[in-house]
This record gives C-alpha cells, sequence and structure tokens, in this order.
C-alpha cells in the first residue's frame, strides 16, 4: 500500500488497555509497515460520528477504528456509501463483527491486515435509517446493557462480568411489550419481554440458533422471546448464552426483507451493538441500499458474514 499515513478513530475505553497503552501499540504496529498513525478521539465530547466525519476530510489518509462493536457500529454509519475502506483494531469483549469478517483480535495482525490493502463490500442493516451491524433490540437487553455498564466499572470488562449482568438484570425484569410485528406485509400481535433483530450469521451461530439462511439470502433476522414471568426469562435467556435454546419454546424466529414493530409507547430504548440510544417509533427495519467498505485478509472466505 502507496499511503503513508493512517487516522485511528480510538475509543480510549474500549479493551483492556489503558488508553495510552492502546494510542502505543496501535502506533507502533502501523509503524511497522512504515505508516504514520494519527489518532482521533471518542470521548464525551467527540461522537463515533463526528470523529468520522471529521477524518473523511482528510483524503489521502488511511481510516481506521480501535474499539468494540458499538464504536465501530458508530463509525461505519457514517462510512457506508463511501467509496473509502475502513479499518478495524477489535478492542472489545465479544467482537463479533471484527470475528464475522475473519479480523485477528491481536492488535498487531489486524493493522497487518489493514496495511495489506485487500477490502470488500459488506452489508449493514438499518432501524428507522440507523445502521447497525450485528444486533438492535429492544425490552429487556437494553435493561441488560444499563446494568453491564455498571459492572463493567466496578470489575473491569470481561465475557464473565458481561454474562452477569444478564443474570442480574432479568432477575428484576418485569416489563411486557404489547407488539404489533409485520414482516414482508404480514401482521401479527405479540406479548414478549424482548425482541432482538440479527444480522449477523456468525452472532446467531456462535449463540446455537438457525437462521444464517435467511441472512444468506439477503433477510434480518427477529427473534422473539416467549411471553414468561422474569424466572422464565432467565432460564431462556441462560439456554442461550449455553447455546442449547429450542425454537418456539426458548424464542420464536421470524425474519423477512422489512420488518416493522408498533408499540403503544412511542419512544423507547434501543440497543444496536451494545449502545443504546432512545428512538421514536415504530421501528422499521431492512438492509441498507449502500454497502459498507471493510479492509479484510486475503485468505478471508467470501460467504455469509
Amino acid at each position: 500500500m502507496s499511503v503513508k499515513s493512517a487516522i485511528v478513530i480510538l475509543n480510549r475505553g474500549s479493551g483492556k488497555q489503558n488508553g495510552d497503552e492502546a494510542e502505543a501499540a496501535i502506533r507502533n504496529a502501523f509503524a511497522r509497515h512504515e505508516i504514520t498513525a494519527n489518532f482521533i478521539y471518542i470521548d464525551q465530547s467527540t461522537t463515533p460520528q463526528a470523529a468520522t466525519a471529521q477524518a473523511l476530510k482528510q483524503t489521502h489518509d488511511i481510516i481506521a477504528v480501535a474499539g468494540g462493536d458499538g464504536t465501530i457500529s458508530g463509525v461505519t454509519s457514517v462510512m457506508v456509501g463511501q467509496d473509502r475502506p475502513l479499518g478495524v483494531i477489535p478492542q472489545g469483549t465479544f467482537n463479533y463483527f471484527a470475528r464475522s469478517m475473519e479480523i485477528p483480535d491481536d492488535l498487531d495482525r489486524a493493522v497487518d491486515v489493514i496495511a495489506a490493502g485487500q477490502h470488500r463490500p459488506v452489508h449493514v442493516a438499518t432501524i428507522n435509517d440507523q445502521t447497525f451491524l450485528n444486533n438492535a433490540s429492544i425490552g429487556a437487553y437494553p435493561a441488560i446493557l444499563k446494568t453491564r455498564e455498571g459492572i463493567y466499572r466496578r470489575w473491569g470488562r470481561s465475557r464473565v462480568a458481561a454474562y452477569w449482568s444478564v443474570l442480574k438484570a432479568l432477575v428484576t425484569f418485569r416489563t411486557t411489550l404489547r407488539l404489533r410485528i409485520e414482516v414482508d406485509g404480514v401482521e401479527r400481535q405479540l406479548n414478549t419481554p424482548l425482541v432482538f433483530a440479527v444480522n449477523n450469521a456468525f452472532q446467531l451461530g456462535q449463540m446455537g440458533l438457525d437462521g444464517q439462511d435467511c441472512i444468506a439470502r439477503g433477510d434480518i433476522v427477529l427473534l422473539v422471546a416467549p411471553n414468561t414471568y422474569r424466572w422464565g426469562l432467565l432460564r431462556h435467556a441462560i439456554a442461550l448464552a449455553a447455546g442449547v435454546a429450542r425454537p418456539h419454546t426458548d424464542y420464536e424466529m421470524l425474519c423477512g426483507k422489512e420488518i416493522s414493530i408498533r408499540i403503544k409507547r412511542k419512544k423507547r430504548s434501543v440497543a444496536r451493538d451494545g449502545e443504546i440510544s432512545v428512538m421514536q417509533g415504530p421501528y422499521h427495519l431492512r438492509r441498507a441500499t449502500q454497502p459498507l467498505h471493510i479492509f479484510v485478509d486475503q485468505s478471508a472466505k467470501e460467504g455469509v458474514r
């Protein structure tokens, strides 16, 4: 690659390293390829979207993002439809997007992929025109994420802490959503504590769930939890985490190209790739019309992400 400089959008709060350590490691990894890394930081005053808009003004630089799925999702919401590819340096807890693209968790190897310059288009999904890479949800999952952040602040980021936050949140969760869900023009009414839309076949496989064929044909998968009391919801969540969930018992799966969700209360917390925002209903889910371009390893297999 002839480009000699890179702009790295860095979430200094992601990963197990502190911000200074992460920055130094990334700088050194790019230096091995004779590429100078400059940084734009995501913090309380600069959102991923604002940082990306700033990076796009530098027309001759590589653009990369270092962070977890939520940070990457925020950056890609601006990069969708751009001709310029995006480099991904995974720094999160689960890194579903990077793993689905066969991008290494190891920082040096992830930068090697970016420096090699190979990239390909990836289709992302939207909820009310806001992009998500892996999943979007309403109901219990946003409550889990709020609990998770408190646990992370106290005990640090880890998968064990993430799973504990699920148990802690669901023990007290009591909300039932009364929904009208329309899938490709067919409407049904459902009561549920959780709807979970998925646009990542890799994540479905990690959860032991079907639906990869839906993703392959360009559909979005919608998982609907059964309307049980909190102990039932907890049991279904454990089944999902253990990869032994059963369709029609622990979840119902719907899939389609156009999904609309209507709830009586117009505003709800919506989780997109681990980040929470309040959104106005109704909620429309579909594939984005334009792709995202991502640096990938030359040996990465083509196919369903």
